[in-house]
């Protein structure tokens, strides 16, 4: 019996599907839904009738490390020395303790917890680091593998369920005493735990967004409190509250003012955007930035461009009627995709095709905004037989992992790598000496108050991954808004005087670290079922808050409001504020409500969380 395919008219996904994989011969099933906008739902019923055949590959996620001698313990400069034998003494100390060490980009921060595991390890306890990103651990196993070989496990989630079973039993057996790894190797099971470190502990991946809510830091202060062992906070750009709490003697402060081996800071220049808007330059790159690109291809050193937003333009919008796209199941434009010609959703992942005239008046659409595909389709097009290495969401899959593409990088020294803020931190390649920031302002203006914080973080740990190197670093800043206290001070890598600015809006606001922030957030997919439940909350809250409002740190509750982004796959979220200082009494408060409100019957189909200093 002959095989048929689907047809086109009458199977559109399926037909699509099959045309793609007769031309490729093979390919992921995350790569064939994203092309095409299939479910894994089709792939089955194709398979199903015998068209093509799902099967299960294995793809090693983890670091294969070069046999080679084991590296000695580094050599400490002097900065790095006295900030190593003060920490060292907190560790020895057999108390529990907590430190932050705040070192400028490229102040050997590393190498300071590297002499420190070799001295928990040597004292017979265990260590534990963590980073953000996941982008992060293969360069850091890299280098801890070269100090401690076999000795060290890895936790992370593009680990298959299998390999990290097989790390935790490592972990558990006492076969690894150093743990490296994501937000989630914080529960290891380490016995004798003597040191903990979270490295760039500013970044909001630490906090979980799902159940069970957490976050890294407070777990890793409780299990050092438990073991008596030290808990190391490590950044160039320290979260307000954490540099607050040193500020207050709860934290030992430790600085690296210098970097490594005296290399000078990148030398940064700002753009005005507007000022290239007058003058006809509409392509989203500047010509100071095009003309630091050319002199770095003819010195044959390395770029990195970062554009924190991926996909080809920011939305599409007629020119006529002025209709924008949106999820039919999240309350947000779509975003345009060129490299599958789809309009795709960033929340629930929802896609569809780019008509080819506006559904509604027939009229021409127009592209606004720059994501990295378009900004990398612009520089292929400007710079032909360049190659481009672009990484965010949209081009990590299991054959291209993070690993892969950082070392095609690293040691096919590709000229230009574009990306998204995996690009921005923890990264370490001495032939970068360009770095450019396509849109300065794109997370200053969010609706939340920890947007300064976050755009200056960005900003200075971006602009500080070039010049790791022999060679003088440059930056440019592209901005719409070049007078911004936020962009200058992030150019002048000054952070203390942005803290201090910070603080003093934080103390004005009375947000953390002067008062602890409680949202309860509600969920469901009815709007006015949702609002009603908020406001019974509010209204429980209010006999607790109004008698002791008075003074400069009273309570206050704020809401119900809705989300930045209301609907999120057909469900509507909605919150309430309580500013407050967090302890036992308002805990068990919230939790009396919190388990009222789950136990009424008016709130079925409801979703109920609450986050403390949440940061998003």
């Amino acid at each position: 019996m002959a095989l048929v395919t689907p047809r086109r008219r009458s199977a559109p996904l399926r037909y699509a599907v099959t045309e793609l994989l007769c031309a490729l011969g093979s390919a992921s099933a995350k790569e064939l839904c994203y092309f095409t906008g299939a479910a894994n739902a089709t792939l089955r019923s194709l398979e199903k009738s015998g068209i093509l055949r799902l099967e299960h590959r294995e793809v090693f996620r983890r670091v294969t490390v070069e046999a080679g001698e084991r590296a000695a313990p580094p050599v400490l400069n002097a900065e790095q020395q006295a900030a190593f034998e003060g920490l060292d003494a907190l560790a020895a100390a057999g108390r529990p303790a907590a430190a932050l060490l705040y070192g400028v980009t490229g102040s050997g921060k590393t190498q300071v917890y590297l002499r420190l595991i070799y001295e928990a390890l040597a004292r017979g306890r265990t260590a534990m680091v963590l980073v953000p990103e996941i982008a992060l651990t293969p360069q850091l196993l890299r280098i801890f593998a070269s100090h401690f070989g076999d000795d060290i496990a890895v936790l992370h989630s593009s680990l298959r369920a299998g390999e990290r079973y097989d790390e935790w039993k490592r972990v558990r057996d006492g076969q690894a005493s150093v743990v490296i790894g994501t937000r989630s190797a914080v529960f290891a099971p380490l016995a004798d735990v003597g040191l903990m470190i979270l490295d760039e502990e500013q970044e909001s991946s630490y906090q979980s967004e799902s159940m069970v809510r957490y976050h890294a830091r407070e777990v890793a202060k409780f299990r050092c409190t438990h073991h008596k062992g030290l808990l190391l906070l490590g950044s160039a750009t320290p979260a307000v509250e954490s540099r607050y709490a040193a500020e207050m003697g709860q934290y030992h402060l430790f600085t690296l003012r210098q970097r490594y081996n005296a290399h000078q800071m990148p030398k940064v220049r700002l753009v005005d955007m507007k000022q290239e808007l007058r003058q006809g330059n509409a392509t989203g790159l500047s010509g100071l930035l095009r003309e630091e690109l050319e002199e770095n291809l003819r010195r044959g050193e390395q770029s990195i461009l970062f554009l924190n937003r991926r996909g080809n333009s920011r939305m599409v919008v007629c020119s006529q009627c002025g209709e924008v796209p949106t999820c039919p199941r999240c309350s947000v434009h779509l975003t345009y995709h060129s490299a599958n010609g789809r309009l795709m959703c960033h929340y629930c992942g929802h896609s569809q095709p780019l008509p080819e005239l506006c559904p509604h008046c027939y009229g021409r659409l127009q592209f606004v905004g720059m994501g990295t595909q378009k900004l990398q389709e612009a520089l292929e097009e400007s710079y032909p037989g360049v190659e481009i290495m672009r990484m965010d969401a949209d081009t990590i899959t299991a054959t291209q992992s993070h690993e892969v593409l950082l070392d095609r990088f690293r040691w096919k020294q590709v000229p230009i790598l574009l990306g998204t803020q995996m690009v921005a931190k923890g990264l370490d390649f001495a032939n970068v000496t360009l770095v450019g920031v396509v849109d300065g302002d794109l997370s200053l203006y969010a609706d939340n108050y920890r947007a300064a914080e976050r755009t200056f973080s960005l900003l200075t740990q971006v602009v500080g991954r070039a010049g790791r190197g022999e060679k003088l670093g440059r930056a440019v800043i592209q901005t719409w808004t070049p007078d911004n206290d936020v962009i200058n001070l992030a150019a002048r890598q000054d952070y203390d005087t942005f803290y201090e600015e910070e603080r003093e809006m934080r103390r004005m606001l009375r947000f953390p670290p002067f008062l602890d922030l409680f949202r309860i957030t509600l969920s469901g997919p009815e709007e006015t079922q949702v609002l009603r439940a908020c406001a019974v909350i509010r209204r429980s809250l209010e006999p607790w808050v109004k008698p002791r409002q008075q003074g400069p740190e009273g309570p206050e509750v704020l809401g119900p409001a809705p989300a930045p982004v209301l609907k999120v796959n057909n469900r509507y979220r909605y919150r309430v504020l309580l500013k407050c200082r967090n302890g036992r009494e308002i805990r068990a408060v919230l939790a009396q409500i919190l388990q009222a409100a789950q136990q009424d019957r008016a709130n079925r189909g409801l979703s109920i969380a609450m986050d403390v200093n949440p940061m998003d």
